[in-house]
């Protein structure tokens, strides 16, 4: 079985958490060395990663539509469509 492919919200909202919380993390820790900013860095991939996988999927799939058996190749097949409804004509008013 495949891996399922992510969903466009997965991949803006796991993307979007990653930029904002390096950042916050970064001004709120004022962290300049090198260790530092990696350790910020794989925190904020993993809250990234945890973020787009607890974003909802598109909705609850629907069953495969049940097949119907083919109608036989002798008969004709005819669509009918309704008429349109019939408006009342309106006479202008002469002036």
């Amino acid at each position: 079985m495949a891996m399922p492919r992510p969903t466009v919200a997965q991949l803006a909202y796991g993307s979007c958490t990653v930029i904002l919380s390096t950042l916050a993390m970064l001004l709120l820790s004022g962290t300049s060395s090198g260790v530092g900013i990696a350790v910020v860095a794989v925190i904020a991939l993993v809250l990234g990663l945890l973020v787009a996988l607890t974003v909802p999927s598109a909705g609850p799939r629907r069953p495969a539509a049940e097949e119907r058996p083919a109608a036989p190749a002798t008969e004709s097949v005819r669509a009918t469509v309704p008429a349109p409804p019939r408006e009342p004509v309106r006479e202008r008013a002469v002036s």
